[in-house]
């Protein structure tokens, strides 16, 4: 008979060699699924207070209109403006500004697009009320107004 012998030396290494891989492709995921911030702010912000707030259920279905002081008063000068995205807009451009942002969506969810208001707190009601008309125009009847939670 013949003798075996039996291996007493076992490996405890573990391989390394694909760690490089794996961080990287790490790496990828977060840089495709993190969401960056879509738009600068060219007017101020500071929204009211309010004690009563309800959510918006679908996020997708939702683009902003900001109205406030613009923060280059040298460029636009001291009165209310209208931030549509990236750009400063008048009222009478809105209409088109829905239509781009109905394109954006499928067809079935046009419809119910919400118009989000977010108002600075020193702004006059007129260019509100200016900008409500253009909307019923647009025919964008659903409208919110954007606030932050607070004590009255």
């Amino acid at each position: 008979m013949s003798k075996f012998k039996k291996k007493t030396k076992t490996s405890q290494e573990i391989p390394t060699s694909a760690l490089p891989d794996i961080i990287f492709m790490l790496l990828f995921f977060f840089m495709v699924t993190t969401v960056m911030r879509e738009t600068d702010l060219l007017v101020e912000q500071s929204l009211p207070d309010a004690t009563q707030l309800q959510k918006l259920e679908k996020k997708s279905l939702v683009s902003y209109l900001w109205i406030g002081k613009p923060k280059d008063i040298s460029k636009y000068g001291e009165a209310p403006r209208i931030q549509a995205n990236d750009v400063l807009i008048q009222p009478k451009e809105i209409p088109q500004f829905v239509l781009q942002e109905k394109d954006k969506l499928d067809e079935v969810e046009r419809d119910k697009i919400t118009i989000s208001l977010k108002i600075d707190r020193e702004t006059k009601m007129g260019i509100v009320s200016d900008v409500r008309q253009e909307l019923r125009e647009a025919n964008a009847l659903k409208v919110n107004y954007s606030s932050v939670k607070g004590q009255l």
